[in-house]
């Protein structure tokens, strides 16, 4: 890709530019600390240089409700893995989630099969308060874990609410994960309680639950209630010790009045878990008041998120995008949670929701806009889409022909936002903002308060060059811990080792000349031809381009002394990979990129093996052809793929 060619697709107008909440908020920094901030690339170099007031100015114009202020913000000279945040401060997550408590609608749980239940805030506040009442019940205390099995719906909201107002610890699997998948996570982190559904539907079919959550609930020597969404139990029933509550039976056990503890600012909220493709999933631990401030910052002075929007992102709960959505609450917004297949009954299934439920932000997956460009939906013909403003996007990166597809088939209003991030900060390293150009292919800017730069391997920053992506001061969201890591060496290791006392996020990416971002994938799936390093997503924005390929996944062959690039395919139901499509393919990889990125080998599949949230897992493909064991299968939600890979002649020659 030529960044210096790359095309303005959107700029938002001065109105909406002034209008902002982050032009209110920069007049506000201007007048107290006496400075004019030009564009926004000053305004971010001073929000690193002066981390203190920055996010200090965060917590005032975003309004945390706290009991307690803080004494000091942070040392802005130590350490990111050592740097105390906001000490001396008490606040809830949960109560900052439920400061609104009218009639407006808070949440709207929409269902596969049309299914729609909409609660008002003041709805949900009574409904957290009932919920957590019953954990009171049941003996759960500040610091006690408690566990999801569920789908995206308002019973996950409800209970991870009613679990963070008295201090415990929410940590949640999606249910379509198997029992070794959940224990491998859960055998862990111990939950006391889970709440789980008793089915879920995804694509046309209704998946029951309940052998396996009992069978988890036997296998977790700590978990003593079990509460089923959905149940027909109306009375609480032991089996094995453990007791069974539906979700309105476990709702009447008390009537104690909600109480938000008042904690401090890092104490822990989530924990969530790594994709675990390369081992046990690792337990990240993330702080309430880390998370509560990035989320504000990101809603607030990025999206430009108010009480008039009405937000969607589709994830499953046992993506950090989950975590993610349910923190637009923070705004009073609308927050709209949907379960199930995005492509049933039809296509355009989630286009559906922009126009039903009046979405003004939308948020997806790069895969999503790419599936959907190929399976030829055309969402202005369709639909009306007056209420959208903006997409967001994620999970990996956003090719340049996204961005045409999106504004021609959209609509050419609109901001495009790719952000980075991911489950190790719980939000973004590098965002969207609805007052900056949007630019193809490129993630539009560093988040505020984030002093990322792209390094070479000597711990260089560059610009208009591959490297990796670091970020070299401290920030609020970082995770606290890995959970049973007292040592911290597994926590340190994660993200210090390549470059000592700097975060390295394991992204391969680029600074760009207009101050945006392109990423070219993880940096532990990076491609080494000849000693060249070549992020994949490079070689997937030209394969995605040809219609006979439906999905790939790219990898690197060890291969006398060198790395050779192999690409296995799956094609559209009737093709077969021939020399014509073959050469088709190099063809189009060389002439858009370099000799370098052509494949040596390029192998029709019919599956590829992905994670649970549906990303293509490149690292387990290698190592099975190389021969070796890929050590956690359940992290995969359909391991059957890897035997596909395994022992192929192709690749003997």
């Amino acid at each position: 890709m030529n960044i210096s060619t790359s095309k303005i697709m959107w700029a938002p107008s001065a109105e909406q530019i002034n209008n902002s909440h982050l032009q209110q908020f920069q007049r506000i920094l201007e007048e107290k600390y006496e400075k004019k901030f030009l564009n926004y690339e000053e305004l971010h170099s001073w929000s690193i240089s002066n981390i203190s007031n920055f996010w200090r100015g965060v917590w005032e114009y975003c309004d945390v409700i706290a009991s307690k202020p803080a004494t000091s913000i942070v040392d802005e000279n130590a350490a990111i893995q050592s740097a105390t945040w906001f000490e001396g401060a008490r606040l809830n997550f949960a109560e900052n989630m439920l400061r609104y408590r009218d009639a407006r609608p808070a949440i709207v749980s929409v269902l596969e099969n049309g299914d729609r239940l909409e609660v008002s805030y003041q709805a949900l506040y009574e409904k957290v308060a009932a919920f957590a009442a019953g954990l009171h019940h049941v003996g759960i205390e500040s610091g006690d874990r408690v566990g999801g099995i569920l789908p995206n719906s308002l019973d996950a909201v409800v209970a991870m609410l009613a679990t963070t107002s008295m201090g415990a610890i929410w940590t949640c699997c999606s249910p379509d994960f198997g029992v070794d998948g959940i224990l491998d996570r859960f055998s862990q982190t111990q939950p006391k309680v889970i709440i789980a559904c008793d089915e879920y539907q995804y694509n046309g079919k209704t998946h029951h639950c309940e052998e396996k959550v009992a069978a988890v609930a036997e296998a977790l020597t700590s978990t003593k209630t079990v509460i089923l969404s959905g149940s027909k139990y109306d009375k609480a029933t032991v089996h094995s010790d453990t007791t069974f509550y539906s979700v309105s039976t476990f709702s009447t056990l008390s009537h104690k009045p909600l109480e938000f503890a008042q904690l401090p600012f890092d104490h822990p909220l989530y924990i969530l878990y790594s994709s675990g493709t390369t081992g046990k999933p690792k337990c990240i631990v993330h702080g309430a008041g880390g998370t509560l401030i990035q989320h504000l910052k990101e809603y607030v002075l990025h999206y430009d998120v108010d009480r008039t929007d009405s937000f969607f992102y589709y994830t499953t709960t046992g993506w950090t995008m989950w975590n993610i959505l349910v923190s637009a609450l923070l705004t009073g917004c609308k927050v709209v949670v949907y379960d199930g297949s995005p492509f049933y009954p039809s296509n355009d299934r989630l286009i559906d929701l922009i126009d039903d439920e009046r979405i003004s932000v939308f948020g997806v997956s790069a895969k999503y806009l790419s599936a959907i460009e190929k399976f030829g939906v055309s969402p202005k013909r369709s639909h009306h889409l007056d209420s959208l403003r903006m997409i967001l996007s994620t999970g990996s990166p956003l090719a340049s022909e996204s961005y045409d597809y999106t504004y021609r088939e959209f609509k050419t209003d609109i901001c495009l936002g790719s952000i980075c991030g991911g489950t190790d900060i719980v939000s973004a390293f590098i965002d969207g903002s609805y007052t900056l150009p949007v630019y193809s292919g490129q993630l539009q800017c560093k988040g505020l308060g984030m002093a990322v730069e792209i390094w070479d391997d000597n711990g260089t920053p560059i610009v208009a060059k591959k490297g990796e992506l670091i970020c070299k001061k401290p920030f609020p969201s970082r995770p606290i811990y890995f959970w049973d890591d007292p040592s911290k060496e597994r926590y340190y290791d994660a993200y210090f080792s390549r470059f000592p006392g700097v975060w390295s996020q394991g992204d391969f990416g680029e600074q760009t000349i207009e101050d945006g971002f392109v990423i070219y994938g993880r940096s532990d799936a990076v491609l080494n031809p000849g000693g060249v390093r070549i992020g994949t997503a490079e070689i997937y924005r030209q394969v995605d381009q040809l219609d006979e390929i439906t999905d790939s996944v790219c990898v690197g062959q060890q291969r006398q002394d060198d790395i050779r690039v192999v690409l296995f395919v799956i094609l559209r139901a009737g093709l077969v990979l021939d020399d014509n499509l073959s050469q088709k393919i190099k063809l189009q990889i060389r002439k858009n990129t370099t000799p370098r990125h052509v494949p040596e080998k390029i192998i029709q599949v019919s599956d590829i093996p992905r994670t649970i949230s549906g990303k293509n897992v490149e690292i387990a493909v290698r190592e099975i052809i190389h021969g070796r064991e890929v050590k956690n299968t359940e992290s995969l939600a359909n391991p059957e793929a890897l035997l596909l890979y395994k022992d192929l002649a192709e690749l003997k020659s």
